[in-house]
């Protein structure tokens, strides 16, 4: 095999040349759009193994400081959690309820089986390909350079809005909790986005502050707060799920699906942003501990966990109340133990572990998006920039200062109706890729070493990719257009920049000059 993972028909005894290989015809565009990222060369870098081609300088940004491996198979775990339980739970059951009524027990259901699915395949990818930067990694290595930025640029997009749509969320519990606690809220126009009563979201920039500074402060120390608080919010839950069902009245589950079966995709498209941690675990994968097994491990763990705590919280809500006063309804899940319990201490506690939930995805969202940042400025995809690392903490500081001010705004001035079908686009995309990934790796490189395998292959990838498309055509109509402007934003970006700044552009020229020079 060549250094750039292509197989070599040199005769036995001849030395091969000089990275030849990749750019053959590295001339055209096309080529140049499906050029691949070796695995072997992926793993390298993840493990500070690989250096410049032989009498070539060293390039700048490569210091010798790399991510570090401190994440066990729990705290992997509860990144997973922690990034997937509440996104779907604590506030989108008031827009997807609206949408399918007592059905959206069914949109959970689709979401899940899709997810579970696509888990698979990514556990398969995750195992093969340990490192950072999740699916826009893999679609390096299995569908070429042009498919990946794409990815990575829809994955970007996924974590930035992900994480401002939940930081939006927290400002309607925390008000919740003063309000039950003390009395008092904080004033409408600073605790929304832009409308008829708010000018700004406040608690949200708030929020994205205290998260990038933890960020900043390690990840080890970022891990151990995140593993803390996934246990409170798994606890608040079951309480929930206690209370709700103590209240349960099986009249609001019918009619069960007033608003068709459209009703019911429309509602699974919206609530598979919520399935992001699947994606989130990837990203850690140069930060974690024996990556081939803790990987496919903490994934397959991550979706059973959501899975049963997400079925279970949708029914007992639906069981509680009926189904309309869900829509518009503020802090809906504390609002319906009030009303269970006639007390306000159920509703107290049930904000406060919203709120300490929403703080845990939003850390783990950003942590996420930081380190995709870090893969494509290492690959050259990127300013360099963002893949410099801080010597005493080993973590992207400038990078996630960067992703900080983005996700600020958006939380601050973008109202959150839009931004939960937008994640849902980039995820729903996201993991289609990862499952044709498994495919095509499969075929290229049937004996790379791989800690998990699809079971039932190729039907499960195949059937992934069949659940995410029909996902996506339930998405709105304005969501495809924030996609198409994304689009145009990352061509742009690639022929602007990326396309000459790659590294495997770059290692072509050199293997250019120096057979130019032989």
């Amino acid at each position: 095999m060549t250094p750039f993972g292509v197989l070599s028909d040199r005769p036995l005894g001849h030395p091969p040349p000089p990275r030849r290989t990749l750019v053959l015809a590295s001339n055209t565009l096309g080529a140049r759009l499906l050029r691949r990222k070796p695995v072997s060369t992926l793993i390298a870098e993840s493990e500070g193994r690989e250096g410049p081609p032989a009498g070539a300088p060293e390039e700048g940004g490569r210091s010798g400081i790399h991510l570090r491996r401190s994440i066990g198979l729990w705290q992997l775990s509860a990144i997973g959690i922690g990034a997937t339980i509440g996104t779907g739970i604590f506030f989108v059951l008031n827009s997807a309820v609206p949408s399918a009524g007592p059905a959206v027990i069914l949109s959970f259901v689709i979401a899940a089986v899709t997810a579970g699915l696509t888990a698979l395949c990514y556990a398969e990818m995750a195992s093969a390909i340990p490192v950072s930067g999740s699916s826009y990694s893999y679609a390096y290595a299995t569908l070429g350079e042009g498919v990946a930025f794409g990815v990575g640029i829809c994955l970007l997009m996924e974590y930035g809005v992900s994480a401002s749509a939940i930081a939006v969320s927290w400002a309607e519990y925390l008000n919740k909790f003063f309000d039950l606690a003390f009395g008092f809220r904080i004033p409408e126009v600073i605790a929304g986005a832009p409308d008829e009563t708010h000018w700004f979201n406040l608690p949200a920039l708030l929020l994205v502050a205290m998260v990038c500074f933890l960020l900043i402060r390690g990840v080890s120390e970022s891990v151990k707060v995140n593993t803390a608080m996934v246990a409170v919010k798994i606890l608040i839950l079951l309480l929930f799920i206690g209370v709700a069902l103590t209240g349960f009245h099986s009249g609001n589950l019918t009619p069960f699906m007033p608003l068709g079966i459209g009703g019911v995709q429309v509602a699974a498209s919206s609530i598979f942003f919520s399935f992001i941690g699947l994606d989130a675990v990837s990203t850690a994968g140069e930060e974690v501990k024996d990556p081939r097994r803790t990987l496919p491990r903490a994934i397959i763990i991550s979706l059973v966990v959501v899975t049963v705590l997400y079925i279970l919280v949708a029914l007992a809500g639906i069981g509680a109340q009926p189904w309309q006063k869900f829509d518009g309804q503020e802090a809906g899940l504390a609002q319906i133990l009030q009303d269970i319990t006639g007390q306000s201490w159920p509703a107290i506690l049930f904000a406060i572990g919203a709120i300490v939930s929403i703080f845990s995805i939003t850390l783990v969202v950003i942590y996420g998006q930081t380190r995709i940042l870090y893969s494509m400025g290492r690959d050259g995809m990127l300013p360099k920039r963002f893949a410099e690392l801080s010597p005493r903490t080993g973590t992207p500081v400038w990078n996630t200062i960067v992703v900080g001010l983005g996700v600020g705004v958006l939380a601050a001035f973008v109202p959150l109706a839009r931004l939960a079908d937008i994640t849902s686009l980039g995820t729903l995309i996201a993991f289609s890729v990862v499952s044709i990934g498994v495919i095509v790796l499969r075929r290229t490189q049937p004996d790379l070493p791989r800690g998990f395998r699809v079971p039932g292959y190729p039907v499960v990838p195949l059937a992934s990719v069949g659940f995410c498309v029909y996902l996506i055509t339930g998405l709105h109509a304005d969501t495809f257009m924030a996609g198409g402007a994304a689009l145009v934003v990352a061509v742009v970006v690639y022929f602007g920049y990326s396309i000459k700044h790659s590294k495997l552009e770059r290692a072509g020229e050199r293997a250019d000059a120096g057979s130019k020079v032989g």
